[in-house]
């Protein structure tokens, strides 16, 4: 009598504890659905507003506009990451500083982020160009 099963087809024994592991494509792959272990905090409208010193519907007409990402929650209502009073100061200080449209500050906004990426992408490859920065 062995204490031990027997190893079976298509197994390979772990150095852990020799537990058989199955291995298959749909170990080898990395398509497993992960799940976060702390719920993400949402902020409702009322707190947005609230913490960004704007009325409620200026912030429903900047999700309108794409502005300001928000989903709706199950009863309908409009919730936002934490980050979403800074992305309203950010719209403030550009409309303020530079005197843009909201239609134009999305431009702005976009412009801002992709030159993020792209100088991060330059910092993780260490490359720099030989012409000075633009600003």
């Amino acid at each position: 009598m062995k204490d031990r099963p027997e190893k079976a087809a298509g197994t390979v024994r772990a150095g852990l504890g020799d537990r058989p592991v199955r291995m298959n494509a749909d170990t080898t792959a990395s398509t497993a659905v992960r799940f976060a272990l702390v719920p993400t905090p949402r902020l409702s409208l009322d707190a947005v507003a609230r913490r960004s010193g704007l009325h409620p519907d200026l912030v429903r007409r900047f999700v309108a506009l794409g502005l300001v990402d928000a989903e709706r929650d199950a009863a309908g209502h409009l919730v936002f990451d934490p980050t979403a009073p800074a992305v309203l100061a950010r719209i403030q200080r550009l409309r303020a500083g530079l005197c843009l449209n909201y239609a134009a500050i999305g431009l702005v906004l976009d412009l801002l982020d992709r030159i993020s990426l792209l100088e991060s992408a330059l910092r993780v490859r260490g490359t720099r160009s030989d012409t000075p920065p633009w600003t």
